[in-house]
């Protein structure tokens, strides 16, 4: 996917998160499925990462935040 997969693939997790049903957060391994089923393979621990560099928190936090 080019040079900038790396980044695209960044802003795909912030775009998945942002979007993702309120009383179903999705975890990062759920991610790395989700972007896989659109053409990206990725780990779920480069998910992680990637999550981290946004300041997005984990799913256990978003889930406790909702609830």
């Amino acid at each position: 996917r080019g040079a900038s997969a790396p980044s695209a693939v960044k802003q795909l997790v912030g775009e998945l998160i942002a979007a993702e049903p309120g009383s179903a957060p999705l975890s990062d391994a759920e991610l790395a499925r989700r972007l896989g089923d659109q053409g990206f393979r990725i780990a779920r621990r480069t998910v992680t990462k990637y999550r981290q560099a946004l300041r997005i928190d984990p799913f256990e936090r978003r889930f406790a935040g909702r609830a």
